[in-house]
């Protein structure tokens, strides 16, 4: 999916304009950058977490109940 199908995406499904929705995603992004450069791990809600190192890894959140 191109970034800009995903924008499109976040604010129909958020009910905001394109522009804010692509503010937002660019923040989280950018947030999610600055945590693994600090060394610390990063959580993506509902996916799971990416932990820094000499390569990242992702670790899927488990879903079982």
């Amino acid at each position: 999916m191109k970034k800009a199908d995903l924008i499109k995406q976040v604010a129909t499904q958020e009910g905001m304009e394109p522009g804010l929705a692509a503010d937002k995603m660019d923040k989280a992004v950018n947030d999610l950058l600055r945590a693994l450069r600090r060394g610390k791990p990063a959580k993506l809600p509902g996916l799971g977490t990416i932990s820094p190192g000499k390569d990242w890894v992702f670790h899927p959140e488990s879903h079982e109940r």
